[in-house]
């Protein structure tokens, strides 16, 4: 192998590693995003749960109140 083939070669592999670290680079603002989007909504969801005090699926605290038929 001449110095010229080893020196392409090695422009290659270099290449393709920049190629992969862009892509890493990418996915993770994707992750951090995508993180960052569940937190707040995490956030949200303890907040209405901690405020409320009632039934998530229910804004009428009497319906909340109610005792179930089996009592």
């Amino acid at each position: 192998m001449t110095d010229a083939e080893r020196l392409t070669r090695l422009e290659e592999r270099y290449a393709h590693l920049q190629r992969h670290v862009a892509a890493q680079d990418k996915a993770m603002l994707e992750l951090t995003e995508a993180l960052a989007r569940v937190k707040a909504e995490l956030a949200t969801l303890r907040a209405q749960s901690a405020g409320g005090g009632g039934s998530p699926l229910s804004d009428n605290a009497a319906e909340a109140d109610e005792r179930p038929p089996h009592y």
